[in-house]
């Protein structure tokens, strides 16, 4: 987690540093905080209509709702306005990473699970996956203007994850998906949406 806010921090630091008088805008994830989910990131404007943005995703919760959901994102994001930028629709491109302690949704149910026939029986509820992985992915959102200095930011995005991970029971602390190494996914899921309410410091 410190790692992910130092760099967003780097990523900030960088951007206000160019001796020019494209704007930079700070933002939080209204959207997910209340759930204690905090979402930051850091806007700058490349020309007329082109930004990028860099932002981070902690998810801290060891339990919710009785589900892991342990998730530290990272992502670069370039983004086409085109009214101009900060103003109304656009689109973007997305690049990310993830590390994650969590429990797929789909296990959710709290079905039996078998891997194969001969393997043991578990409930869902008890199994959760430990690992990483790479995500790349499109955005569209609209932003708005509530006053000199703030903005409003809604967004949605997916794309294709790539994830390597091992497969854990939680209380027996062994792995249920019976191999040594990691195992890999790949999946085309929604990874990006919320509110961020943004404020202009350059």
């Amino acid at each position: 987690m410190k790692k992910l806010y130092s760099a967003l921090l780097v990523c900030t630091v960088v951007l206000a540093a160019a001796q020019d008088s494209k704007a930079l805008y700070i933002k939080g994830n209204a959207l997910l905080l209340p759930v204690g989910v905090v979402n930051v990131g850091a806007e700058y404007q490349l020309s007329g209509k082109f930004t990028v943005q860099a932002d981070a995703l902690v998810s801290p919760w060891k339990s919710f709702s009785g589900h892991q959901a342990q998730l530290y994102m990272a992502g670069l994001e370039g983004r086409y306005y085109f009214k101009g930028a900060f103003r109304k629709w656009y689109v973007g491109a997305n690049l990310g990473a993830v590390r994650f302690i969590a429990q797929k949704w789909n296990h959710w149910g709290g079905r039996p699970f078998q891997l194969t026939p001969s393997s043991p029986i578990y409930n869902e509820l008890d199994l959760y996956q430990d690992g990483f992985g790479v995500m790349l992915g499109a955005t569209v959102g609209y932003q708005f203007q509530l006053s000199e200095n703030w903005n409003i930011d809604l967004f949605a995005g997916g794309g294709n994850l790539q994830s390597f991970y091992k497969g854990y029971h939680e209380t027996l602390g062994v792995r249920y998906d019976e191999i040594t190494g990691w195992n890999r996914s790949g999946e085309w899921i929604p990874y990006r949406g919320g509110v961020m309410l943004s404020y202009k410091i350059k």
